[in-house]
């Protein structure tokens, strides 16, 4: 009885990664672990670098922000 409960869950789990077994399976999870990774992570990484050097080059060129202007007033001679 224990085996055929052991066998059920091999099945299963064999058949939840694909089917695929032993170096076929690894060597298919590392293709698609790469794919996703060229095609999903690297290009938000990307993104998110682009958009943190574009908002610290907006706020470096914003003179009132770092302090550049200095707003002299007049002073009225009464």
């Amino acid at each position: 009885m224990a085996s055929n409960w052991k066998r059920n869950v091999r099945s299963f789990m064999g058949n939840a990664m694909g089917g695929l077994k032993g170096g076929t399976n690894l060597a298919s999870w590392v293709v698609a672990g790469t794919f996703a990774y060229f095609l999903w992570v690297k290009p938000s990484q990307d993104l998110k670098k682009e958009q943190q050097k574009r908002s610290a080059l907006a706020a470096a060129s914003n003179p009132q922000e770092t302090g550049l202007i200095s707003v002299n007033k007049k002073r009225t001679e009464e």
